[in-house]
């Protein structure tokens, strides 16, 4: 971010269109609620901010990976600090091993402790012939099927945030009170997953680290003294889908002038609010927060420069990150045009893959799921197209959960569309479960290590 925007405050975009945003019945009511926010403490501080914008421009220098992962949406009845552990222990397990058989240095970014919205394709649902509004998430309503629980609730921000502030708290705690160093990576291994194939090939990775740790410690080297093996650096985001929300956590920064969304480190607009004239795009263009981006395959060449330009108008490398969502038949024909172009213009941005959106369906009697097939699939033609133009794809955005649930069909765990029902929690979307999301990074880490095979017999 450089200076301060002229054309831009906080409120600047309620004068735009407002996409997917809910019908709140009480406008006095959301008002005071705004004002409550506004009143509150940041969830996060703009240095923090910085810092991963750091980190992201290393992505966008092709030195780095970003592994940015969590939950489809977060539930107001899932925040126990076991939930959140498990959660976190995936996410670590996938950048053990993206880190140490991908050959190279992972951020990690969690969908978390603020992603209780989510956008609908349809602003009413409709069951046996009673029709309510969508339930967006439990930032502004309920998922029970009810007259009053679909009502919009202003309050809902509110126990949005103090949610944030408890989860944030557990986060901070694990990752830097002794969970997170490297010397516990066996402990990250959950029972479940460790009788799977993904887990024993984990163990092995865990083995190899503990003798070369143990080969440090004996050359003299004072392992506690190094802060990278005493924990982690773990940065939240979410989609800034509720726009009150966001500005009432917006802060000026008081050593750059910059404001900052203190709602989280990095915020993303999804593929249904990029409306380049549109309200979302005109809130987060101001602010100095790590961006991400939507790009679905209905996005074109046109569009997405003017995105580019209206939301990193300086071409700072780290401020961007471009997270393609085609869905496996379409990525071939719509992404390659799109790097092509941002690429021939010179553009510091991040490509990172979501193979979850584009590849969701549903299974005889209604049932959401996504098949791990195709989410590898797409994931691996994101790899080979960059590798064909010479980007650098970097990074991975997926859906998951550290529970054992059944809601996504293959992979590690095996399932079929019988088995769906045996544990499917979601709110919203299907989430890839402990072994499934091992094993997708496993997969991972063969692509990062085939591509560096090749970027580097390039370079000779």
């Amino acid at each position: 971010m450089a200076s301060p925007l002229l054309d831009w405050s906080p409120d600047s975009w309620r004068a735009r269109p407002v996409a997917q945003s809910p019908s709140w019945p009480d406008a006095e009511h959301l008002t005071r609620v705004e004002g409550e926010l506004a009143a509150k403490p940041p969830l996060v501080f703009a240095g923090e901010a910085r810092r991963l914008r750091e980190h992201l421009a290393s992505v966008a220098r092709g030195e780095a990976f970003l592994l940015q992962a969590g939950d489809c949406a977060e539930s107001f009845a899932e925040g126990s600090a076991d939930a959140i552990r498990d959660k976190l222990k995936v996410i670590l397990q996938m950048a053990v091993v993206l880190t140490y058989a991908g050959g190279v240095p992972v951020v990690k970014v969690g969908r978390i402790a603020g992603q209780f919205a989510k956008p609908r394709s349809e602003d009413f649902e409709e069951r046996g012939g009673v029709r309510l509004e969508s339930f967006r998430g439990h930032i502004v309503n309920s998922d029970d099927f009810e007259p009053a629980a679909r009502r919009p609730d202003p309050d809902r921000l509110l126990a949005a945030y103090h949610q944030s502030v408890a989860t944030l708290n557990l986060l901070r705690a694990f990752t830097t009170g002794g969970f997170a160093a490297l010397s516990r990576v066996h402990a990250w291994n959950q029972e479940f997953v460790a009788n799977s194939l993904e887990g024993k090939r984990y163990a092995m990775i865990a083995d190899e680290i503990e003798r070369a740790l143990q080969f440090m410690s004996a050359c003299g080297i004072d392992l506690q003294d190094d802060a990278a093996l005493q924990g982690v650096e773990f940065y939240t985001s979410h989609e800034a889908l509720i726009l009150p929300y966001e500005q009432a956590l917006t802060r000026r920064d008081s050593l750059t002038g910059d404001w900052y969304d203190c709602s989280a480190h990095m915020l993303w607009i999804g593929d249904r609010t990029r409306q380049p004239e549109g309200a979302h795009v005109e809130f987060l263009r101001g602010v100095g927060n790590p961006l991400g981006l939507k790009v679905g395959p209905s996005t074109s060449v046109e569009d997405l420069r003017r995105l580019v330009a209206a939301l990193n108008p300086d071409n700072v490398p780290g401020r961007l990150t471009l997270i393609s969502r085609m869905g496996v038949s379409k990525i071939d024909d719509a992404l390659p045009p799109l790097v092509e172009a941002l690429r021939d213009d010179g553009a510091q941005v991040i490509w990172a893959c979501d193979p979850m959106h584009g590849n969701t369906f549903r299974v005889v009697g209604g049932q959401k799921t996504r098949h791990f097939d195709d989410v590898l699939a797409e994931t691996g033609r994101f790899f080979a197209i960059h590798q064909a133009l010479g980007t650098w794809p970097g990074g991975l955005h997926v859906e998951l959960t550290g529970d054992d649930v059944t809601e996504c069909l293959g992979g590690g765990s095996r399932l079929d569309e019988d088995d769906l029902d045996l544990n499917y929690t979601s709110i919203c979307d299907p989430r890839l479960n402990a072994t499934q999301s091992l094993d997708l990074a496993f997969h991972v880490a063969e692509f990062l290590r085939h591509y560096a095979s090749i970027r580097g017999a390039r370079s000779l």
